[in-house]
């Protein structure tokens, strides 16, 4: 399998993790041991740690892209989880990485509220996190993304990702 880049993009508590896990136990499971960016994980890692604003944003998301691409070229299948929330955000990763699959895990903010372990949304209603995506910040949701998955237990959206990946090397 050549190196690629999956950018697992949605609204926070959208499922985005979750479907990274599963993907990243699949390829595992066939041969294929990717790398995992999870979006907090790789935020808590960088000293500085980024902000939330949009310049630090920017910068984030700029950083995670060239890690993911540079890791692509080297032949690695990288999964990325990250909320990414401009359209610019991911053409900046698909412009990064030998190939991009894109794809957008499609759960209503209202849905990403009910199960936020991390207690976001309740911030941001209250008025304490003014720059959550989908809750006071805007998400542009992708224009042509390569799978749409309904959550990170979406097993169609799991098959259709292992096809791709497979076509792909």
């Amino acid at each position: 399998m050549n190196g690629c880049v999956v950018w697992i993009t949605g609204l926070p508590s959208s499922g985005k993790s979750t479907l990274a896990a599963r993907l990243a136990r699949r390829l595992a499971d066939s041969g294929t041991p990717p790398l995992v960016l999870d979006g907090d994980a790789v935020r808590t890692a960088l000293d500085p740690a980024p902000g939330y604003d949009a310049p630090g944003r920017d910068a984030f998301y700029r950083t995670l892209a060239r890690l993911a691409g540079l890791a692509a070229r080297q032949g690695i299948v990288v999964i990325v989880a990250a909320t990414a929330p401009r359209r610019s955000h991911r053409a900046c990763a698909r412009a990064a990485a030998p190939r991009l699959l894109e794809v957008f895990v499609d759960v209503p903010v209202e849905e990403c509220a009910r199960r936020d372990a991390k207690g976001l949304y309740a911030r941001a209603r209250a008025g304490e996190l003014a720059t959550l995506p989908g809750a006071g910040e805007p998400y542009e949701v992708p224009e042509a993304p390569d799978v749409v998955a309904r959550g990170g237990e979406d097993e169609d959206a799991l098959e259709r990702l292992t096809v791709l990946l497979t076509r792909s090397g």
